[in-house]
């Protein structure tokens, strides 16, 4: 699949598929507490399987790094587990996260829908996404 198509209010988007291979890592089971020496309290910090994540995302994201998409988007995204026991709701924080990384988006809140799907492929995991930005919305003076 080399992009996909959206339809919003009668009008047709496409935007390309871009590939990243790997077992992506999910985020919230993957974070450690170490003592904060600022505050004396705990902080908490990316584990070495998350880094290398997004180490190896930054380098294979070619087609949406540095695109600074500002405004409302739609993730789509089918993700690839080595196995079932992977959970697909924590990945999804992490793909937005990379996205946020390699400045493919300039902030995780701007989206406002994710379509996503997870398969199983024991022997290529991956992550196969979209990012779909919404027209703008017409004002009152247009």
């Amino acid at each position: 699949m080399s992009e996909i198509v959206k339809v919003f209010g009668g009008m047709a988007l496409a935007a390309p598929v871009e590939v990243i291979d790997g077992q992506i890592v999910a985020k919230a089971n993957n974070y450690q507490a170490v003592p904060d020496k600022a505050t004396g309290g705990r902080r908490m910090i990316k584990s070495d399987k998350v880094r290398a994540y997004e180490k190896s995302f930054v380098a294979q994201c070619k087609k949406y790094a540095g695109m600074m998409i500002d405004r409302p988007f739609e993730l789509v995204a089918t993700i690839f587990y080595k196995s079932q026991v992977y959970d697909l709701d924590n990945s999804l924080k992490t793909l937005l996260d990379c996205l946020q990384y390699v400045k493919a988006i300039t902030d995780d809140n701007l989206c406002v829908r994710i379509t996503a799907d997870k398969r199983i492929d024991p022997y290529r995991p991956r992550v196969e996404f979209a990012l779909v930005t919404t027209p703008p919305q017409p004002t009152l003076f247009d």
